[in-house]
Order: structure tokens, then sequence, then C-alpha cells
């Protein structure tokens, strides 16, 4: 099991990296290696771990969006009790983008996450998705300039979010299937599909983080039986490193909702790709 010191770093890890387009899963397989940690990832004890700061996660999403998350359950509720979506209903209209966009990224998660994580969870092909998760934020951050020449600017960020169409949202919520390579950034790849659909950064963070919240969720209660199953000797390395997750979540959403008002993603394609580099020519 875990150190303290070691349940504090991955803890720490998993609210920033999941949050920060640069891959959480991808972290979690290259610095054991770098730090010389002898961690196996496949052990039960680690696995529980990284469900429950998952869940932490996921609290803070859900904590630090409450008031948009009421909106949207009640804009559920109107159209599903008129059996339709009333044009100008904002709210209602995002409840059924995010639904739709989770469709692709839920199945696809549930029918290849073992798979692919089997395939490809060593270090040295992390890194290399790394890298490519880089080139894919670069890409997307070049295409969206040049899209967006004739950008015109919603009276609120929801209003935005909702002007795009069901198919938009399903490519953005397939996007999001890339996060199964570990070095893919899920909050990455679906920020990506965002500014490509024509959000802009505002807009993609804050669908990215809504569209998240349920994703995380769904994976924790997917493996809650583990985490129940915890032994009793690893539980207070297990809440540490939740609260710490839930910390630097709380600090990552709070930062990412107020830089991409007027950043963009460069800094995070560079970093990517220097850190696979680097990665790869130290563990590969």
């Amino acid at each position: 099991m875990l150190t303290n010191i070691q349940a504090i770093l991955f803890g720490g890890l998993q609210g920033i990296t999941e949050l920060f387009p640069i891959s959480s899963l991808g972290h979690t397989v290259i610095l054991p290696q770098l730090f010389r940690f002898s961690i196996n990832q496949y052990d039960e004890a680690f696995v529980i771990f990284i469900v429950a700061t998952h869940v932490a996660t996921a609290c803070v999403l859900l904590a630090f969006y409450y008031k948009d998350w009421l909106n949207i359950a009640k804009g559920f509720l109107r159209s599903v009790k008129v059996r339709k979506v009333e044009v100008g209903d904002t709210y209602a209209r995002l409840a059924w983008l995010i639904i739709v966009a989770t469709i692709p990224a839920g199945a696809l998660g549930l029918a290849f996450d073992k798979r692919f994580e089997s395939l490809f969870a060593r270090p040295s092909q992390a890194a290399l998705f790394l890298i490519a998760n880089g080139g894919i934020l670069y890409g997307a951050e070049l295409l969206r300039r040049k899209a967006r020449s004739d950008e015109q600017t919603s009276s609120s960020l929801d209003e935005g979010i909702a002007k795009l169409s069901y198919k938009q949202a399903v490519g953005i919520g397939a996007a999001q299937a890339l996060a199964l390579f570990p070095g893919i950034s899920r909050t990455g790849s679906s920020l990506a599909g965002g500014l490509l659909a024509r959000l802009n950064h505002e807009e993609a963070i804050r669908f990215s983080f809504l569209l998240a919240t349920p994703l995380i969720f769904a994976a924790g209660v997917l493996k809650l039986p583990k985490l129940l199953h915890a032994p009793a000797s690893s539980v207070f390395t297990i809440v540490l490193g939740s609260l710490v997750s839930a910390a630097a979540a709380y600090v990552s959403v709070s930062f990412l909702s107020r830089y991409f008002k007027t950043k963009t993603l460069i800094p995070f394609a560079v970093y990517c790709v220097v850190m696979g580099i680097v990665s790869y020519i130290l563990i590969g």
C-alpha cells in the first residue's frame, strides 16, 4: 500500500491532472517509474485508492457547479414534462446536450477500458501518448483560431454552449474516448472537441467540466464495491489521498475557469510534449 507521503503526492496529482488537460492516467503510469516508487498499478489497494481520488474530484466538480446542476436538472424535468425542449430554454437544451455527449464516451469506456489499460498502460507508451496529447491540444488551438475569425460572443456561457448541435455534442463526447489511451487527457480531448465545435475557450472548459462530472462519478460508482471492501489498514491513507485530491481539484477548477477567459491551450501542449519526451528518454 502507499505510504502517507505517496498518498499526498498521488492525491494531489489526481486532483490537478484530472482537470488540467495533461492526462491524470498518463501521469499515474509514468511518475512511479520516474520516482522509482515500488508500486504495482494493478494492485487492488492502489486501484481502490485511485477510485477514491476520482470520486473526490467528481464531488468537487459537482459542488463547484451545483447551481448550474440545479438549473440543468430543472431544465431536464421541464423538457420531460412537456416532451420537448422549448425554444430559448437554455438549461433544458444543456441537459440533453450533456446526456447525448455522455453516451459515446460512456459506452466506449465500458466496452474498451480494461482492454486499453492492459495494452497501453506501460510507461514508455504513456509517454508517447502524452506527446500525442500535446499535438492534439496544439492542433486544436491552431484550427480554432482559423475557424473563429467571425467569432460572436453570447450573452452568457451557457447560452453559447446551448447553441451546439446534438451532432457536435456527440463529437465532443466521442473525443473524450481518446482518454482511454494513458497519456491522452479527458479534459484536453473534450476541450479540443469544444474548440473545433466553435465554442470559445471559456465555454469549452465549462462544458468539459460539466461533461466530466457524470462520467467520473459513473466510473467511481462502477468500482464502488472495491472502495467498500478496502482493508482497514489502508482507510487512513485512502481518506488522506482523497482529501488532498479534493483540495487540489478545487484549486484546479477555480484556476482554469479564470485562466481560459483570456489564455490558450498552448502552454499545456508544450508541457505535454516536453514531459513526454523527457519521460520516454528516462524510462523508455
